[in-house]
């Protein structure tokens, strides 16, 4: 056994604490005390570590948020408070809202992802109605590979469609598929019609779009949300159906 004197377990999900116990009892029977924590029990998040519990490349430049969806944890476990951190090296940025950060921090982030040989990803999201142009020029000049936003609520919508423009003029096409977007699905009262709706929606503001299934706290989902889900996150399936919906192609709203 690896020269170690503790063991962590790092829970990410409500509704996988069962196994992070059976887990946790495990490791017990080696005698090493066992510390569990994680985003699942609702405390603030402390400093970033590089390659502590998430694998080397993923970053976290801040944490918190200060919109309040009814749908996230992340204003319940950090208190509707947005804290900046010290900046490590990575190319994965996974923080909670990047964009409400001060332009400081934001530019010393950017900084920081030009330094590095690999092309950046923002796949912590990216909240389209705080996008502005000088973020657009840094998302450029980085060559970001990927940068997902997010259609959760109507009110996301114009925004959206706005965000979109703004990436084509500066020179992010459509069909370059480097802007995603996340789409909340199967929440409670949503109809798979109303979803996928959505998701052509996300398509036609110009961007990639990922269903993100909703999950309550037990971590329960109906087996036909789970098949719907899996038709619109599929890279082969996500194009035939927009294929179909868009013979002709991606056309400007």
């Amino acid at each position: 056994m690896p020269d170690i004197s503790e063991v962590h377990i790092s829970v990410t999900f409500t509704y996988d604490m069962q196994k992070a116990e059976r887990l946790a009892d495990m490791w017990s029977a080696t005698g090493l005390p066992v510390r569990m924590g994680g985003p699942a029990f609702c405390e603030p998040g402390g400093a970033f570590v590089p390659g502590r519990y998430l694998k080397y490349g993923y970053v976290i430049t801040s944490r918190g948020c200060p919109n309040r969806c009814w749908f996230c944890a992340v204003p319940k476990r950090e208190g509707g408070v947005l804290r900046e951190l010290p900046i490590t090296s990575g190319w994965n940025v996974l923080d909670d809202n990047l964009l409400a950060c001060s332009e400081a921090h934001i530019r010393a982030v950017f900084a920081m992802l030009m330094q590095r040989q690999e092309r950046p990803a923002f796949t912590g999201g990216l909240e389209a109605r705080l996008l502005r142009p000088w973020h657009v020029e840094l998302l450029q000049a980085s060559r970001a590979k990927r940068m997902f936003f997010a259609y959760d609520t109507p009110d996301d919508y114009e925004p959206l469609i706005a965000a979109g423009r703004l990436l084509r003029s500066e020179g992010v096409t459509q069909t370059s598929h480097r802007a995603a977007c996340y789409v909340l699905i199967g929440y409670p009262g949503d109809t798979m019609d109303a979803a996928e709706k959505r998701l052509l929606d996300t398509y036609r503001a110009g961007f990639w779009p990922f269903a993100m299934l909703y999950r309550d706290a037990s971590g329960k989902q109906a087996e036909q949300w789970h098949k719907f889900q899996r038709l619109w996150v599929r890279p082969q399936s996500v194009y035939y159906r927009i294929k179909a919906e868009f013979p002709d192609g991606f056309t400007e709203l």
